[in-house]
């Protein structure tokens, strides 16, 4: 029995359950917007958080795969313990882990492709194309220095609309305005991680862009991504939409800035693995106060 628990729990923190907000989120807020417009779909928001949670667990599983494979995972990366690089899992089982989250989110995404036709596949596909892409193939998002901008669409407006869309089976603006929001905010989940891993990327050819531009952009970076998500885009909804209870979001600004504060401070691997986190919720909690908002307003 502690045998098959401690099997368990290596899955699991390979899983890197801090990241996955990133792929709730969206989906909240894509059904309260759909719920918002008495278009709610239970079955397909359920089939697109499962299928989401597991094409973002599969990405993560493919990363400690291929950034064992390339080096840039060492003894002396700074963040969580990855399972491959530290031997409590081979590559062949990381791999082969890898597979099967992507065979299972398929078989979710069968339905949603069933319900919301050929948008749904291109969408489907190309999510668990770029999971693996991400750190595998010959050019690797994530060692290329564009993975920001993949997460941001993928995460953003695309996961919100496509949310939406499974359900309304039609998409008008809102979702797609609103979706730059997670997007935003998967983005600084990046950042915070790049900049955690700064000198270890570096070392080993990954090209994110804070090993591009430096430090000081990231930092920039992450600032202008959490005011922009928790600001600028609740207040412009409230605004182009009348739905004022929208900016109940702008409440995430109070443990947003604590993260920024230690961004712009820390560079302790420990404490920005926390600030990762921290993130995380930040998103998690912008998403829940958002789209209660805008079901009550």
């Amino acid at each position: 029995m502690d045998e098959l628990f401690r099997r368990v729990r290596v899955w699991l923190l390979a899983a890197r359950p801090k990241t996955l907000p990133a792929a709730i989120a969206p989906v909240l807020l894509g059904t309260a917007l759909a719920w918002g417009e008495s278009a709610f779909h239970a079955l397909s928001a359920c089939a697109t958080l499962i299928a989401a949670v597991l094409i973002q667990v599969a990405a993560n599983y493919a990363n400690d795969y291929y950034d064992y494979l390339k080096g840039a995972d060492t003894g002396e990366r700074q963040g969580p313990v990855r399972a491959t690089q530290a031997g409590l899992v081979t590559p062949v089982q990381m791999r082969n882990a890898t597979l099967l989250i992507l065979f299972l989110a398929a078989l979710f995404g069968l339905y949603l492709v069933y319900r919301g036709g050929w948008p749904i596949l291109l969408i489907g596909l190309l999510s668990m194309l770029f999971a693996v892409l991400y750190t595998g193939g010959p050019f690797p998002l994530g060692y290329i220095g564009v993975a920001d901008l993949f997460v941001f669409v993928f995460f953003g407006p695309v996961a919100v609309a496509g949310t939406y869309y499974v359900q309304a089976l039609y998409i008008p603006w809102p979702p797609i305005f609103v979706g730059f929001a997670p997007g935003l905010l998967s983005v600084a989940i990046l950042t915070v991680n790049n900049l955690r891993d700064v000198d270890q990327d570096r070392q080993a050819g990954k090209k994110t862009l804070a090993v591009r531009f430096g430090v000081g952009y990231a930092r920039v970076q992450y600032l202008v991504c959490m005011v922009v998500a928790l600001a600028v885009i609740p207040l412009s909804a409230a605004l182009l939409t009348g739905r004022v209870l929208s900016c109940l979001a702008l409440f995430a600004l109070i443990p947003a800035s604590g993260c920024v504060k230690i961004v712009f401070t820390k560079w302790e691997g420990a404490i920005l693995s926390q600030t990762l986190a921290g993130t995380g919720k930040v998103l998690l909690l912008f998403s829940v106060l958002f789209s209660l908002g805008w079901l009550f307003s």
